[in-house]
């Protein structure tokens, strides 16, 4: 018996959406989880040598401000991604393997904070790789974003509200690459720069009125 011949459509072939969205929360939360463990490792580390409490939050103050950071990052990516989900019932192929490389950059932001919180604080590869994951991660976003906006038949999805979305994505993205930018050339800011995201509300209203996007009236 001949095996049938791949349909090319089958990339269009769509799933029950619960399962991509129950998944994705696992591995956020997982990421989430995994922030704490090198601050974990280093209270050991203290204890064994009988130090103090107060060395502990001294030398480790950086590790716990890229921990602090990281934990709300991830948390407002993972809001951002759960509203964005909530009327999808169906995913495709395509979609599916987004939402992946969209994971990816999230489970890699452990790696990174790690990275910033006990590498030079002044070294300009470190922050690139830090603030450049979580450019990554909006941009994965968008792209996620965008695709449903070609695709509203996956769900009950409002091409208006996705456009809305579509702001706020640029306005994380656009804000994040300021702070790399910032945190770069001013070393002694550092990952201070991050704090620029405070603007995010005035991003989107900006980029909304760029794209046309009428304010709704609730």
């Amino acid at each position: 018996m001949t095996s049938p011949t791949p349909d090319p459509r089958d990339d269009q072939h769509t799933y029950a959406g619960e399962r991509v969205k129950a998944f994705a929360d696992a591995v956020v939360a997982i990421a989430m989880t995994l922030l704490i463990l090198p601050l974990m490792e280093s209270i050991a580390d203290v204890a064994a040598s009988d130090l103090s409490a107060e060395h502990w939050f001294a030398e480790h103050q950086q590790q716990l401000v890229s921990f602090v950071i990281s934990f709300v990052i991830i948390a407002m990516f993972w809001v951002n991604h759960h509203r964005m989900f909530a009327p999808v019932h169906r995913v495709t192929n395509v979609l599916i393997w987004i939402v992946v490389a969209w994971l990816l950059s999230i489970v890699w932001l452990p790696v990174a904070t790690a990275m910033s919180g006990q590498m030079d604080a002044d070294d300009p590869l470190v922050k690139t790789v830090y603030i450049g994951s979580m450019i990554l991660a909006s941009l994965l976003t968008l792209a996620q974003r965008l695709y449903l906006r070609r695709h509203l038949d996956l769900g009950d999805l409002d091409r208006t509200e996705l456009t809305r979305g579509v702001a706020v994505d640029l306005a994380m993205s656009t804000l994040f690459a300021i702070a790399l930018v910032v945190a770069v050339a001013v070393p002694a800011v550092g990952y201070w720069a991050l704090f620029v995201m405070w603007l995010m509300g005035p991003a989107q209203l900006l980029i909304r009125r760029m794209l046309g996007v009428r304010e709704s009236r609730r």
